[in-house]
């Protein structure tokens, strides 16, 4: 796998924060947006829209953030933890696992890598600052709910070491409530049938991609490409037991674009496969998307780490497998042009955290328990007893040995740290769109076109045009 970006200082005056801002997106995004400007000027609008999103799609700037604050929550162990890398609230939610379980967990992998095990905890409490504040709670209500939240996961990874099943422990139907739960009971109804109604069409008694949207037709050139990549991914799946083995023999295959805000200008293909039999209601839709680089990997700079991986469609498809001990049949991995591609079944078995009706603290509080509870059974899975060499240690062991008599201490400190990042937060969305606005972002331009004027400089615009 390359070598990680250049290192991005984030140290400066505050009149240098729009410099900052401008330089880390251009250094982690530059070449995505020279290959897909229209998609990141999407990316970029969708950041804009409030804090939380632009804090969503910001990641490098919080690592580039991370690089230069003293860690008081890590050592020589803690600093090596397989992490989820962008754990803000909206990454929680259902899917169903490799043994046929509906759980509810976290459920994107994209930046996972391994890493300071507080940088965790940092991004998901200044996260849900940010969420509740768009919520308009106090101050004093977001830092108890926090502290519901670390102290659930600070329980869940100290009953880890009293017993053996970080391995086979999960939130499901019969362990969970609330909001929580609705989202598994939600998912319980979800079918196979929906996501092909919604996705294909069967003419002549065979089943195909719809056309139009967001796919697209392949030429034969690389629809030879693509298939010739998924030969090549079989041999990377690591296959659970199952009822029966699936038939790989493909029926269509689309390209389509980049997912989520996250996934701007990244390369992808959906394939349809036979399935599971021959009766159409049965097939499977797999997705096939580039990997991208971890925004993690860009400060971690242990050659050990970075030399483990292939590429980064490997990385995402190891990283997972290791973070949910009981991952999907399809997870996998493969190149296609040389370029590292993550491979996962398009699943109709997810529902995300819904937000939208959680207003009031005493809704949010069992949940924040069970997102705790979830943050710690991911650290906790992927060590020692994984199948991968990277943590060659009790994960469970070594946090604790790490907070030691120190918890309450913990606690108030990432609760300090939400509401001081979420501030930071708030204005770098302000700079960000003041210098998105002023054509400030080189190679992308809030108006679809690059103004004439355009100066060759990253730096933050001044005068009137810096204003909203």
């Amino acid at each position: 796998m390359s070598e990680s970006p250049r290192r991005v200082s984030s140290q400066g005056t505050p009149g240098d924060r729009s410099t900052v801002i401008v330089d880390v997106l251009v250094d982690a995004f530059s070449e995505l947006m020279a290959a897909d400007a229209d998609a990141f000027r999407t990316k970029f609008r969708k950041m804009a829209a409030d804090p939380f999103a632009f804090y969503r799609g910001s990641a490098c700037l919080f690592y580039a953030d991370m690089d230069v604050l003293e860690d008081r929550w890590c050592d020589e162990r803690t600093s090596r933890v397989w992490i989820q890398g962008d754990l803000h609230a909206e990454n929680f939610g259902t899917y169903m696992d490799g043994a046929g379980r509906i759980v509810f967990d976290v459920n994107d992998f994209d930046e996972a890598y391994v890493g300071h095990v507080s940088w965790d905890l940092r991004r998901f409490v200044a996260s849900f600052a940010l969420l509740a504040w768009r919520k308009a709670l106090g101050d004093d209500v977001i830092g108890d709910l926090l502290g519901t939240y670390l102290h659930s996961y600070l329980d869940q990874v100290e009953a880890f070491t009293r017993s053996d099943e970080d391995r086979s422990f999960a939130l499901t139907l019969a362990n969970t409530e609330g909001a929580v739960r609705e989202a598994i009971l939600e998912t319980t109804t979800r079918t196979r049938g929906s996501l092909l109604d919604r996705t294909t069409v069967v003419e002549g008694y065979a089943r195909r991609f719809t056309d139009g949207g967001r796919t697209r037709r392949l030429d034969d050139d690389e629809r030879g490409r693509v298939l010739a990549a998924l030969e090549q991914w079989r041999g990377t799946v690591v296959p659970p037991v199952r009822r029966r083995d699936v038939a790989y023999d493909v029926k269509d295959v689309v390209g389509t674009g980049g997912f989520g805000i996250g996934s701007a200008g990244l390369p992808a293909y959906n394939v349809l496969l036979e399935g599971y039999d021959q009766a159409l209601e049965n097939d499977v839709v797999l997705s096939l998307k580039q990997g991208n680089v971890a925004a993690p990997s860009r400060v971690v700079r242990d050659p050990r780490i970075s030399g483990y991986f292939e590429h980064h469609g490997h990385r995402t498809a190891v990283s997972q497998r290791a973070l949910q001990a009981n991952a999907s049949q399809f997870l996998g991995h493969t190149e296609i042009d040389g370029v590292g591609f993550v491979v996962q079944e398009l699943s109709p078995y997810e529902v995300d955290l819904d937000w939208e009706d959680l207003t009031e603290p005493d809704e949010m509080a069992p949940v924040l328990a069970q997102l705790g509870r979830a943050t710690a059974k991911m650290h906790c899975v992927g060590d020692a007893d994984s199948d991968h060499t990277l943590v060659d240690f009790q994960t469970e062991e070594a946090i604790v040995a790490m907070v030691g008599d120190r918890r309450e201490e913990l606690v108030a400190d990432l609760v300090a740290f939400a509401h001081s990042y979420a501030r930071q937060a708030q204005e770098d969305h302000r700079l960000f769109v003041d210098a998105f606005r002023a054509d400030v972002i080189p190679g992308i331009s809030s108006s679809g076109r690059r103004p004439a004027s355009q100066a060759s400089s990253s730096g933050p615009p001044e005068g009137p045009a810096a204003s909203l």
